[in-house]
């Protein structure tokens, strides 16, 4: 036993001398390939993460989320950069959205309890697969996007209600207000616009649904129509957060529509609607215009009066003609009064690459820039035959859904206000952006204190840029004919 231990002893050895050799060659072996062959330098430790959702105009991207997360880094390269300064801050959110047309809450209301439910929780949850929608506009009485056409206070030919006995909200019960109470238990902070295109013709020059104007004699009745409609809403759980005085008041071809013009608008506002307000203690906010950008001097013009300018809010518009650049010039007019921007719609004979970048630039991106606290498409849902909607009503209006019965298909108006709506809650600050001439962009800090950054590439070609803040960068690709929301 003591022989077989020697043995193995001297095997240990021997064994021993052979590893030590093997490691020290390795060892020298490994210092020489590093002298030779230098590690590269490591990457900038990443100081931030940015997460992309993309859409792309051909629709092979749909307000996708990149599995890349995008490092902030403190080394510049040569991109383009788009300089983000949260310092330097503009106008507050009130929300992004749609008009919640009656045809748009009949089709919803009509549709099967958990599919509602499940639809209504993705257009005004707050869960990571909801689009946040936080502003509605609906219709004071009928719109043109309504199954028929109806006031709240509708009368046999040659009769007049003069104390408003008779108004009445039940055409709104069946479909809209039902809709409206769900959607304010998903986000009781909503706001709600209301907008009406026409009084009941029994007030009206030529006692009709389409065009004429609001005789002088019913001024004071018609601020009491307001007034009740918002205390009737109120009493429903649903507080109407602003009011324009008409819809298109330059454009009476519409069935309902009416006439009004500044002069006009300028008497009801400062004579009738304001004080009628004041006097039922009602802070709805007064907002007026609401038309194209192609008639910045209405809005001016009724607020160069001083006394209708003190109850008045802002103004609101459309860009059916004019320019987006409309609404900057009536705030260096008035700086002191808010800017809205409250409808553009989307037609059946429209392309989705079109629109999408389109309505990207102006309404969502261009509205922004140019002051605007809200950016809302028009209405929120049609059926296969666009509809419903009045005698006279459009017949090409393209929702962002189309409904038929409980299958729902989004169309492209989801996708430009998703791409706002998601990420910028109301009480969200534009913030300062700075790019290149290639890229429209816009930005936002979020009251969580989050940034976010919309830009929209319509170029043929992909647009390598940065995004730079506080002195770092992170690199983005954005496809051709796409757009961009950046969160970090």
């Amino acid at each position: 036993m003591k022989f077989l231990s020697n043995t193995l002893h001297k095997k240990w050895v021997r064994q021993s001398f052979l590893l030590t050799g093997i490691a020290a060659v390795a060892a020298i072996a490994i210092a020489c390939n590093k002298k030779n062959n230098p590690s590269p330098t490591p990457e900038p430790t990443p100081t931030g993460e940015v997460e992309q959702w993309i859409t792309r105009a051909d629709q092979t991207l749909l307000l996708n989320k990149a599995d890349k997360l995008l490092p902030f880094v403190t080394t510049s390269n040569t991109n383009a950069n788009i300089e983000i300064t949260e310092s330097t801050t503009y106008q507050t959110v009130d929300g992004f959205g749609y008009t919640l047309t009656g045809g748009s809450a009949y089709l919803i209301n009509s549709m099967s309890t958990t599919e509602k439910n499940n639809l209504l929780n993705e257009l005004f949850g707050n869960s990571a697969t909801s689009i946040g929608v936080s502003y509605l506009r609906i219709s004071l009485g009928a719109s043109d996007l309504s199954p028929f056409v109806f006031s709240y206070n509708d009368l046999p030919a040659g009769q007049t209600d003069e104390t408003l006995s008779k108004f009445s909200l039940a055409a709104d019960t069946t479909d809209l207000i039902p809709v409206l109470k769900q959607i304010l238990t998903i986000n009781p902070n909503i706001k709600i616009m209301a907008s009406p295109w026409s009084p009941p013709t029994w007030m009206k020059t030529n006692g009709n649904s389409v065009g004429g104007s609001l005789q002088e004699k019913y001024y004071a009745v018609y601020a009491q129509y307001f007034v009740k409609y918002i205390q009737a809403m109120k009493g429903r759980g649903i507080t109407i957060d602003a009011v324009t005085i008409q819809n298109e008041p330059e454009h009476g071809g519409n069935n309902p529509s009416m006439l009004m013009n500044e002069a006009q608008q300028t008497a009801f506002i400062k004579n009738n609607l304001g004080p009628a307000f004041k006097d039922a203690g009602i802070t709805t906010k007064i907002i007026i215009w609401d038309h194209n950008c192609d008639r910045p001097n209405y809005p001016i013009t009724v607020m160069n009066d001083p006394d209708a300018k003190k109850y008045i809010d802002g103004s609101a518009f459309h860009l059916y003609a004019g320019d987006i650049s409309a609404l900057s010039t009536v705030r260096n007019a008035h700086p002191d009064k808010a800017l809205y921007f409250t409808e553009q719609w989307t037609g059946k004979n429209g392309s989705f690459d079109g629109d999408l970048k389109w309505h990207i630039r102006n309404v969502i991106i261009g509205s922004m820039r140019n002051w605007s606290r809200v950016a809302l498409e028009w209405n929120l849902a049609n059926n296969p035959q666009f509809g419903p909607h009045t005698p006279g009503g459009c017949t090409e209006c393209r929702g962002a859904l189309m409904i038929n019965g409980d299958q729902v298909t989004r169309n492209v108006s989801y996708y430009i206000v998703a791409h706002a709506s998601k990420f910028v809650p109301a009480g969200s600050t534009r913030i300062e952006s700075i790019g290149p001439g290639n890229l429209a962009h816009v930005a936002f800090k979020t009251p969580a204190g989050k940034k976010v950054l919309l830009v929209l590439n319509d170029n043929g070609y992909a647009v390598n840029f940065n995004i730079k803040i506080n002195g770092k960068w992170a690199v983005a690709q954005l496809p051709a004919n796409a757009v961009g929301t950046y969160v970090w």
